[in-house]
């Protein structure tokens, strides 16, 4: 543990005056001590003093600051015991980020008794009882109901709270959230997204430092289709309230989208360092939502830019820690990913052919779509390096572990799984010279992962699977195929390092000397603050030179 708290601490001072102005504002020095979270007006019929607990509450809420939310909600209950509000943002907070709801069985376990609490003290005004009635939707029979029907019946009970108070903007704001927990993964139209767009902008311009309204743009517009218009709020959102951890690192969730790697790199650097700080000594052995979930962007930002020293360091320090203060869905996937995107990313198939899941003793049965990554890129590894019977094991716990997300009704994630087996299941007939079979089943895999989207936990998939298959049509003698298809990945997960590297490859196998050069020249300029020679970038220069 020492080890590991040496390691954060120079990692931490390493790092400490890296963070941009963008991030704080003008007026802001990095050291400041004055409390920033936004600002929140959302009126109930408690005290004046719970009144003013309240809003600062909302400022958390809406920054999705879970446990001081927690605090500041039960402040509102030491000036006034009867405001019912409070036990709804309790209970709100309880169940922590929306957007894991779906994925995370305890989320109603954990916010019904005090949306229970809630129902029995009740408000002092019709308004606030919608609010609370809403809550009560959502969580109606928990336990043995679905959660979608249950989300739907809470989005139109917001959406009825915005028709009955039109001038109740706190209302429409909620709305727009409910709109984003519900939006389907495979509609391509967005109409969720959209409709939430269309409330929330015109309450950007009149709450300029509200801390919700930037946050859920951010999120609405957190697909690839959308990333160019979620710019402006991502570049205001970390100044608007640059107290909280989350608020500095969402920003990156748009910046991932476009490939701006340093200014993601930054954001989430600040994250982690204000959530480092947050977390008291004794648990410098962390697994909190905010610093792991902040490490993981890291790594994929350090590795666009072939900053693997970077990236490495990062590992290293995850791979320290061997208890964690809170095991979550979104601790467990940084746990998977991380060390899967440092092996798949520079190519080393043996590695990610011999990854483990850490810490050992995490609870990794409850989180299986978190372990499928891992399994995943172990999988892929293994069958890019020969051996195809370790390949196979990994299908087989990839398949189980799809079964048990199919019985748990998570149907996005036993999708996600399923493209994993059918991925790896494609580098398995390659390995064993069944090409044809390989090429139909990484088409298949990536139509599928593009008919659906990212989770909003990850900034990109650990591979595209469009990358994998511009790779199977290089290894197949395809190159003009290949980059076709290494082209039509990039515009969806646009400046990746190995998708310019195999567009280039492409097309100066294709004869296309011109097209190489530019791809070769970009992959330079991405990675122009690198702190590794990688050998693609060597190929790179040779090339140009030799023009």
């Amino acid at each position: 543990m020492k080890t590991a708290r040496l390691m954060a601490l120079t990692f931490s001072l390493a790092v400490a005056t890296a963070s941009p102005a963008w991030l704080y504002g003008a007026d802001t020095p990095l050291n400041a001590t004055a409390e920033k979270l936004g600002e929140v007006n959302f009126p109930v019929s408690c005290s004046a003093d719970a009144q003013k607990e309240f809003n600062r509450a909302m400022a958390l809420f809406h920054s999705f600051w879970f446990d001081p939310a927690k605090v500041a909600f039960a402040k509102v209950l030491e000036h006034d015991p009867g405001c019912g509000m409070a036990h709804w943002g309790i209970a709100f907070m309880s169940m922590g980020n929306p957007y894991t709801w779906a994925a995370n069985p305890n989320a109603a376990a954990a916010g019904a008794p005090a949306a229970a609490e809630a129902q029995r003290v009740g408000a002092k005004s019709e308004r606030e009882n919608a609010y609370i009635g809403a809550l009560a939707l959502l969580l109606k029979d928990w336990q043995t109901s679905e959660f979608r029907p249950r989300a739907l019946a809470y989005e139109k009970a917001m959406e009825g709270v915005t028709r009955q108070y039109p001038e109740d903007d706190e209302a429409r704001i909620l709305y727009a959230l409910a709109l984003n927990i519900t939006a389907s993964p495979t509609d391509k139209s967005f109409t969720n997204q959209l409709k939430a767009a269309a409330i929330l902008e015109p309450l950007f311009k009149k709450y300029p430092n509200h801390p919700g309204v930037a946050h859920y743009l951010i999120h609405t517009y957190d697909y690839a289709e959308l990333a160019e218009k979620g710019l402006p709020y991502a570049r205001a959102y970390a100044a608007i309230a640059p107290s909280v951890p989350h608020a500095l690192h969402m920003p990156s969730h748009i910046f991932s989208r476009v490939g701006l790697w340093p200014e993601m790199v930054e954001g989430d650097r600040a994250s982690y360092l204000a959530a480092k700080a947050e977390l008291k000594e004794s648990t410098l052995g962390i697994g909190a939502y905010d610093a792991l979930h902040a490490m993981d962007y890291m790594v994929f930002g350090h590795l666009q830019q072939a900053q693997d020293n970077a990236a490495k360091a990062l590992l290293d320090e995850a791979a320290a820690i061997s208890k964690v203060n809170v095991e979550n869905f979104v601790a467990a996937y940084a746990f998977a990913a991380i060390p899967s995107r440092f092996a798949l990313e520079r190519g080393d198939w043996k590695q990610a052919a011999q990854l483990k899941l850490t810490p050992g003793d995490l609870a990794w049965h409850k989180f299986p779509q978190s372990e499928a990554i891992l399994v995943f890129a172990r999988g892929l590894g293994a069958a890019r390096s020969g051996d195809v019977a370790a390949a196979r094991e990994d299908v087989s716990r990839l398949e189980a572990l799809k079964a048990a997300l199919t019985a748990a009704n998570n149907s996005y994630w036993a999708g996600q799984t399923d493209v994993q087996v059918q991925t790896v299941n494609a580098w398995i007939a390659l390995a064993d010279g069944r090409n044809d079979e390989a090429l139909r089943l990484m088409r298949a895999a990536a139509e599928a992962e593009e008919a659906s989207d990212k989770h909003p936990v990850t900034p990109g998939n650990v591979v595209p699977s469009r990358e994998l298959l511009g790779e199977v049509l290089l290894i197949t003698n395809q190159p003009t195929q290949a980059l076709a298809e290494f082209e039509r990945s990039l515009k969806r997960d646009p400046q990746r390092l190995r998708g310019i590297y195999g567009a280039a490859r492409a097309a100066e196998a294709s004869g296309n000397r011109q097209a190489a050069a530019d791809y070769y020249r970009k992959l330079l300029e991405i990675t122009a603050k690198r702190d590794t020679e990688r050998s693609e970038l060597v190929q790179a220069k040779a090339f140009i030179e030799s023009q």
